[in-house]
């Protein structure tokens, strides 16, 4: 996804029936909010094996330790911080460095670089294979995603897609799907044979950007820009539903213990949250957030969401963009009701 400092039908082919009411799963309540320096961010995402929350911070990556008092170090120098992951087994972090057209490898602790890998053009999301050997950098101005191997920290090869691509995930470890903002669509990309395979087209859905998968449904949801989420079966590569959510959305979290997708809406200061009962999606009451999270990181074994934030001041000036107030970059932290 773009950097981006303000936070800002119906299908006809869709499934016969509503989604369904029932009564709300687990809820969410806002906790302390965590402070940290300023800066632009983009994606955030959850460190699993050390438990510290990832995010991408413009010239470095904040590493927050929620077991420790929130504690916040900023950790690497990176020109224009976009996708940030924790490599597995390791205590390496890869994050995509956009100004450069670099995916850099750097120690979680102290920040040391232990390579830069060239890479296509406008790197943004990355995603792991399951074993962490393999990482696949979407290059959204190039329309290619980057295989790099991890172990020698080197590009072994691209797949050519389309321009704009946005958040991935893995269908199977040799089916990658990618949203596409510019194409309103979702392309997919075979892993073991290093080319496109095929797309689908989100109808009714308008510039696509955070994705998140269901492996046991096989369902996705794709967060759209006009206020819609598009469930889609991959297996099948159809549009499911399109569902209401809010404005402004740059991420969707799949939390599987609740089956439930969770998507930030950074202009309208909400989290969506839409829940599966089998394949049949429930639209919840959105829970309020701040203007401006629109991507957050996730903690499955507790339920946090931790959602980069800030205030931001109008712009003065025709074609200027707002600015960002002064010491009030942040983290705002959801935790569980029950």
């Amino acid at each position: 996804m773009k950097l981006k400092l303000a936070m800002f039908c119906l299908g006809t082919a869709l499934f016969a029936q509503p989604a369904l009411s029932a009564p709300a799963g687990p809820g969410f309540e806002k906790r302390n909010p965590i402070a940290a320096p300023d800066d632009r961010w983009d994606f955030a995402s959850w460190d699993a094996i050390h438990h510290l929350v990832l995010v991408a911070h413009g010239k470095d990556v904040l590493v927050i330790d929620p077991a420790h008092g929130n504690a916040v170090h900023a950790v690497g120098s990176i020109a224009g911080a976009h996708g940030v992951v924790a490599i597995p087994g390791t205590n390496t972090l890869l994050v995509t460095s956009a100004k450069d057209n670099t995916a850099r490898v750097i120690d979680e602790t102290t920040g040391a670089q232990l390579a830069a890998i060239p890479v296509a053009k406008d790197p943004d999301a990355v995603i792991l294979s399951a074993s962490g050997r393999r990482a696949y950098v979407m290059a959204a101005d190039a329309g290619a995603i980057s295989i790099l191997d991890l172990v020698n920290y080197t590009e072994i090869g691209r797949i050519p897609l389309k321009p704009a691509l946005e958040v991935p995930v893995l269908v199977t470890p040799g089916l990658l799907a990618v949203n596409n903002e510019a194409a309103n669509e979702i392309e997919f990309a075979n892993l073991t044979s290093r080319k496109p395979a095929g797309s689908l087209a989100l109808n009714g859905c308008t510039a696509p950007t955070g994705l998140a998968y269901d492996a046991t449904t096989g369902l996705a949801l794709s967060s759209c820009a006009n206020g819609k989420a598009a469930l889609v079966d991959l297996r099948a590569r159809r549009v499911v539903a399109l569902l209401p959510i809010g404005d402004g959305p740059d991420t969707v979290i799949w939390d599987a213990a609740r089956s439930r997708f969770l998507v930030p809406c950074g202009k309208t200061g909400t989290l969506s949250v839409i829940r599966l009962i089998g394949r049949r999606p429930v639209v919840e009451t959105a829970v309020p957030t701040e203007r401006s999270a629109r991507t957050a990181a996730f903690d499955p074994a507790t339920g946090h969401v931790y959602l980069p934030a800030a205030g931001f001041v109008p712009a003065t000036e025709p074609g200027k963009r707002e600015t960002m107030e002064p010491g009030s970059f942040h983290i705002v932290v959801l935790g569980p009701t029950n």
